[in-house]
């Protein structure tokens, strides 16, 4: 799958979550929606490519994601 069409459903995800009233369980359910629905090969390539861009496309909920604990 392509990085871009990762970051895409990352980012849709996210925006699903985002008018959680409690940003922390946003945070949390996009996470564990990836840990559930998502490959490890998918998380490792989308977490990979978040490493290598300086100025990120992904949702802040994904980022928030990422930096809680890598989603892998």
């Amino acid at each position: 799958m392509s990085t871009a069409n990762l970051v895409r459903m990352a980012n849709q995800i996210a925006a699903y979550f985002a008018n959680e009233p409690d940003q922390a369980q946003a945070m949390l359910s996009v996470r564990n929606h990836m840990q559930l629905f998502w490959t490890p090969a998918m998380r490792e390539e989308l977490l990979t490519w978040h490493q290598q861009q300086q100025q990120s496309e992904l949702h802040p909920l994904v980022r928030q994601a990422i930096a809680a604990g890598q989603p892998t």
